[in-house]
Order: structure tokens, then sequence, then C-alpha cells
């Protein structure tokens, strides 16, 4: 499994800069100064291109997985699922396909490791779970796979902005001490099942207008080779979370963009790349 570490080339929806302009603009500045190198995925729909891109286990490797989840099931929100076959040939990516519905964003991950929600089998209800589980295995080409509950409110029921891999053995996790308790403890059991170690980190979601928005939601940064680039939202909890990310990531290029504008829409920057390990 290529883990987000060892990244180097990030590929943005072109439906990015059309959608949120002066986000992009601010975010193209901080892409170059930091000398990372992207470029824009053509004949794009929606922006979260996490999602509907296949996931790179290895060099030359794709896995991609049924772009279908349950949140985008009206006659309007169809319209916003992408040709992804049209989009990997553009760039010359072939891919291993498989039946099974997953979201890019529900795919934490390390080497040999996978952290996803329980939303995983709701969205396959053909499989059986003993079946699904093994298929995820041999697929994703890892040891362990471990599942927690997906967040109340959360439409996606993704991972990704809710932990996070430091390394093989340590994630980083929100601290969800003002969340439902059912499903406070419900999360920090399955976490400690896992047997990894965790870093709580700040979050705050709960001055949102709407449970559709992520502002304050700090985990779902963007990683790459030797950069991290942090959400902010102009909210007291940005300082200590970027502090915290700055000590846990020493050693790596740390910096900040204003997420404002996408997060309203119910994402971050995780969820707006796809970043992949290239020979360049």
């Amino acid at each position: 499994m290529i883990t987000d570490n060892q990244t180097n080339f990030l590929y943005l929806a072109d439906t990015l800069p059309k959608n949120y302009p002066d986000f992009y603009k601010r975010f193209e500045k901080v892409l170059t100064d930091n000398n990372i190198e992207f470029s824009l995925l053509l004949q794009t729909k929606d922006v979260w291109a996490v999602d509907y891109m296949p996931i790179q286990t290895e060099l030359n490797k794709f896995v991609r997985f049924v772009y279908n989840p349950s949140y985008l099931q009206t006659k309007k929100l169809l319209k916003t699922i992408p040709d992804v076959d049209k989009i990997c040939a553009e760039i010359g990516i072939e891919t291993l396909k498989t039946d099974i519905i997953a979201d890019g964003g529900n795919i934490t991950r390390w080497k040999n490791k996978v952290i996803m929600t329980d939303r995983v089998f709701k969205d396959n209800p053909t499989y059986k779970r003993k079946q699904l589980i093994k298929d995820l295995h041999e697929l994703l080409q890892v040891d362990k796979l471990y599942f927690v509950p997906e967040q109340p409110g959360d439409f996606t029921g993704h991972s990704d902005g809710m932990v996070r891999f430091i390394d093989e053995n340590t994630v980083v996790i929100n601290d969800y001490k003002q969340e439902k308790e059912w499903f406070y403890r419900a999360f920090e059991i399955a976490i400690n099942n896992t047997g990894l170690d965790y870093i709580k980190i700040p979050y705050n979601v709960y001055d949102n207008k709407s449970n559709d928005q992520a502002n304050g939601d700090y985990i779902n940064y963007l990683q790459m080779e030797n950069t991290v680039i942090i959400p902010t939202f102009g909210i007291k909890e940005d300082n200590e979370a970027v502090k915290q990310l700055e000590t846990i990531f020493a050693g790596q290029t740390i910096t900040t963009i204003d997420s404002n504008e996408i997060a309203n829409d119910g994402g971050i920057l995780n969820c707006i790349t796809w970043n992949i390990k290239t020979d360049k």
C-alpha cells in the first residue's frame, strides 16, 4: 500500500477552480510555494477527487472501487458521478476493477493497514460480511483491516475525517468529547481494539449551521512527501491544532490554508486531492 507520506504528485479535479475560484487561487499558491507538482483531472463532475479516483497499492497498481455511494442517489446528485474510466485513461492509468462500492475517503491507510467505517457494509448489502472483508484484504494488499463506527450526522460515512495514520503503530483521532456519548464510547472502543497508539487533536464542528459542514475538522489535512498542509477555519482551535500537528510531524514542512469555502460543503483537503507516488 502506498502511504500519503510517500506520494510526490497531486491531482485536483478540474471542477475545483470553477466551483471555488478564490480557494483554488490560495491553494495553488500554497502548492507552488511548497514545490508540490500538481495537475488537473479532466471531465470531473465534482471536486471530491479522493472519493472516486482509485487506490494506489503499488507504484503502478491502482484498485478502482465502484463510486456509487448511498448519499448520491437523488436525481440531482447522481449527475455528479464522473466517468472514472475516462479520467484514468486521460492520465494513462490502468486500474484493477472490483464491484465493491467504496469511497476513497473511507480508506485511511498505512503500508499494511487500513481503517474504514462500517458504512462499507451498508453500501454492499449483497456481500456477506466475511467475504467482503476477505476481498478487501486481497484488493488492498493489507494484513490488518480495522472498522470504526461511522460518525452520526456525517452523511458520507468516511474515515478520513475521523482518523489518520502517523506511522505503522500510531494514529491521530479527533477529540470527540463533545460528541454523543454512545458514539464517543463506541469509537474509542473500536480504536482501542486496533491495538494502535493514538493522539487526540482538537475538533469543533459544533458551531456549524449544518451537519453537512466540516469546518473545524483538522484531521482532513493533506499529507505528501515531506509536506503537510493543514486546514484552518478562523476559530479558536486553529492555533492549538496547528501547534500539535507541527509537533506530530516535526521535521516536515508544515503550512496552513483557510479552508472554509470547501468545508462549508462537507469536505476539506484530503477530500479534494488525489495524491499518488510516481517514478518521476
